[in-house]
């Protein structure tokens, strides 16, 4: 693994005793000695510490100011950005010019610029998307901040201890706080849909932040393999499996993420890559739509697992992006793709596991319901 790029967490990573993998280019960690259902659980019941620090934290500057910055993000994402107020962040997507989506990722306004928060496997596309595309921008992705993620129904007590003043944030709140470790940029969000928080700290304060978070008793370390099945539970997209560049945001189920004012008929409608398509779509419906599945029994039905509309015969409608059994659901969970016609919640559908067809549910997603602070 010498190619590979390595977090300012490593070396607690192996204190840890956690099993290293490759992702996205990085070493880190999928599961500590605990184990993911532990680590799942964990989450779910107290606080659990991610470290995502192989996301990119990258710097959006314009000399005219941050609207003029939210303007020019607006030619790049079907996003209200210049209605995002100093203090907030929402959810954004960056499309293509046939409506797919390049990645996902999270934009705020922290008053003289926008930060924006992106996939590793992404990051470099990203900035490199961003430096050509935003006329007058400046664009840095920033090499000298790490990331850490507390997630669950005891991280605002357990963060609060250390640094007071973060109990006052609401969903999607970003605030910078001073502390024991620097000015802290914190973010009330998260991918476990539990309440927590993302926390920017300086590179070389990283882990004796992480040290303070963990010596909380409520506060354990969690593992890629326990983010995966959380984030699923949560009926949330992982790029490259439930969304990508050939995925548009409708047939993904985020329309939501596209706020009126850049639909037809809104004040700044259209002008980001893929308009046509997209704003099409909002009208007249995708071909396809993402659904959520309830297999029956106890074997998920995983990535790749084709979808038919009948036990017997006729060809695929569609196929599982993600999939595996639910610590908290107590039950398998799959999350895919089929052919509009068959997307109605109720309908029973049949995925191909190992030569044989099995019954699914299509159902409503989340699977587990969110535990946000509104």
């Amino acid at each position: 693994m010498s190619d590979l790029r390595v977090t300012p967490l490593h070396a607690l990573h192996q204190e840890l005793g956690a099993k290293l993998v490759p992702f996205a280019g990085y070493e880190m960690p999928v599961q500590y000695p605990a184990g993911v259902m532990k680590e799942h659980q964990h989450c779910r019941n107290a606080a659990g510490l991610f470290d995502v620090s192989h996301m990119g934290q990258v710097v959006i500057r314009h000399p005219d100011g941050v609207e003029a910055a939210a303007a020019a993000v607006e030619g790049l994402a079907p996003v209200d950005v210049l209605g995002l107020g100093e203090g907030r962040q929402r959810y954004a997507l960056f499309t293509n010019e046939h409506g797919g989506i390049e990645d996902d990722f999270m934009i705020a306004n922290r008053g003289d610029h926008l930060l924006a928060v992106v996939n590793a496997a992404c990051k470099a596309a990203d900035v490199a998307r961003m430096t050509e595309g935003l006329p007058g921008c400046e664009v840095s992705e920033l090499s000298d901040r790490g990331l850490l993620a507390l997630q669950g129904p005891e991280a605002e007590t357990a963060l609060e201890g250390l640094v007071p003043g973060v109990g006052e944030m609401k969903f999607m709140d970003v605030a910078t706080l001073p502390s024991d470790w620097g000015d802290l940029w914190i973010s009330r969000s998260g991918y476990t849909g539990e309440d927590g928080y993302e926390i920017s700290v300086e590179a070389a304060q990283t882990e004796a932040l992480a040290r303070a978070l963990l010596a909380v008793d409520a506060v354990e370390p969690i593992g890629l393999g326990a983010r995966d099945s959380l984030r699923l539970e949560s009926g949330l997209c992982l790029y490259g499996n439930d969304i990508d560049s050939g995925t548009t945001p409708v047939e993904a189920g985020l329309t939501w993420a596209i706020q009126k004012v850049r639909r037809a008929g809104g004040a700044r409608a259209g002008g980001f890559p893929g308009a046509e398509t997209i704003l099409r779509q909002i009208e007249d419906g995708p071909a396809r739509r993402r659904v959520g599945l309830r297999p029956e029994g106890r074997a998920p039905m995983r990535e790749g697992t084709q979808l038919y509309a009948s036990e017997d015969g006729g060809d695929a409608v569609g196929h599982v992006t993600s999939g595996a059994f639910g610590p908290t659901l107590g039950a398998p969970m799959s999350m895919g793709y089929v052919a509009a016609q068959f997307a109605e919640k109720g309908t029973t559908i049949w995925g191909e596991v190992r030569g044989k067809r099995l019954p699914a549910t299509l159902v409503a997603m989340p699977f587990v319901p969110a535990n946000v602070k509104r």
